[in-house]
């Protein structure tokens, strides 16, 4: 019998083999970054601490005149820590751990346990955020960023940072829904009437700075975006910044400033006008007996609870728990049935966490 010839299958050459493995790899970092495409960098969740213009662990110390917009506090160190605020300067509550802070002060020992404990969230989250910067987001400006623009993104600083001390502004340029957070190892430093400039729509809302250590802002200085340091923070005269300024260990010292949560505005009761974030008003009255009336106000469309807690945290009463539309809100809370006492009522909406104190007396 006749042999047939032997078929010989070719053996896949070694180009062909890299060349597959160069197809896989490109597919692979297609898909990565198809998802870091559609995962833009999200705002730190500040929680409870949202509301607070200053908060502080050892000292909030003010040289008169100085204009706060939104929540003072100080814990775990007693109230008396907190001194220089004359009537007019604060436009918020200022809350302490005890009787023996100023004037006007209510003591909330357990809501700032709550509001440090979100702060060492905030910080943790915006100091642990990935992917590990690289490239023109690591060290830009070799940690000093004047002069500089930077675009929307994570910046990591492997030491310090200075906005500059020799005369140049910084500018954050991106759109309104762009976020930046700047991961800073060690100090903050920006130079007198140094300006941090935003173009193209950006928002302070959405800027935040993880300081290492501590944040020294210079006299007549302009500062965008919530600093959230482990130590401490200074503001010098007549210095001003739209957003908060938040110390988890030591003090908070400021002379002559302007302090302004991002969102909050004066005309609350305008229809047309709209926060940049959820605000929650004091209760009126206050004290009351057995009525008050709580207002809200809403930037977008929410999943909305609002609870009254006693104050250890224990819920006594749900007034709120479904989607509610932009604008204002309000809700009275009929407190025939509840004994005297110091309540907390906490709003959250959305991602948002706000909390404030009425008093019931009969």
């Amino acid at each position: 019998m006749k042999k047939q010839p032997l078929v010989h299958l070719a053996t896949p050459s070694r180009s062909t083999h890299l060349h597959a493995a160069w197809i896989k790899r490109a597919i692979t970092l297609l898909l990565v970054l198809s998802v870091v495409i559609a995962q833009p960098l999200q705002p730190v969740n500040l929680g409870s601490t949202a509301d607070f213009a200053i908060l502080a662990g050892s000292l909030v110390s003010n040289i008169p005149n100085s204009i706060v917009t939104g929540n003072i506090g100080l814990s775990p160190a007693t109230g008396g820590n907190i001194t220089g605020f004359g009537p007019n300067e604060n436009s918020g509550t200022i809350y302490t751990t005890d009787a023996a802070g100023p004037a006007g002060s209510v003591a909330a020992a357990s809501m700032l346990t709550t509001a440090q404990g979100d702060l060492t969230i905030a910080y943790t989250d915006a100091a642990n955020r990935t992917p590990v910067p690289a490239g023109t987001f690591l060290n830009p400006g070799s940690g000093d960023i004047g002069g500089l623009t930077l675009v929307a993104g994570l910046y990591k600083f492997t030491s310090g940072v200075q906005v500059s001390i020799i005369g140049s502004d910084v500018t954050l340029s991106g759109s309104e829904t762009d976020v930046w957070i700047f991961q800073i190892a060690s100090t903050l430093t920006v130079g007198n009437g140094i300006h941090v400039i935003l173009a193209g729509g950006a928002q302070a809302a959405n800027i935040f700075w993880q300081v290492g250590s501590s944040a020294t802002l210079g006299t007549t200085s302009v500062f965008k975006g919530t600093i959230i340091a482990d130590q401490s923070i200074s503001l010098g005269t007549g210095a001003s910044v739209e957003g908060r300024v938040l110390a988890s260990i030591a003090a908070v010292t400021i002379e002559s400033s302007t302090i302004t949560v991002p969102g909050l505005i004066t005309s609350v009761d305008d229809d047309e006008m709209l926060p940049e974030v959820a605000i929650l008003s004091q209760n009126f009255p206050n004290p009351f007996n057995p009525s008050t009336t709580i207002k809200y106000q809403l930037p977008v469309t929410s999943q909305v609870t609002l609870i009254i807690t006693d104050m250890l945290g224990r819920e006594v009463s749900v007034l709120v728990n479904n989607v509610q539309t932009a604008g204002n809100h309000q809700i009275v809370w009929d407190a025939q049935s509840f004994p005297s006492g110091t309540y907390i009522y906490r709003l959250e909406a959305g991602s948002h966490v706000s909390m404030k104190q009425l008093v019931l007396i009969k």
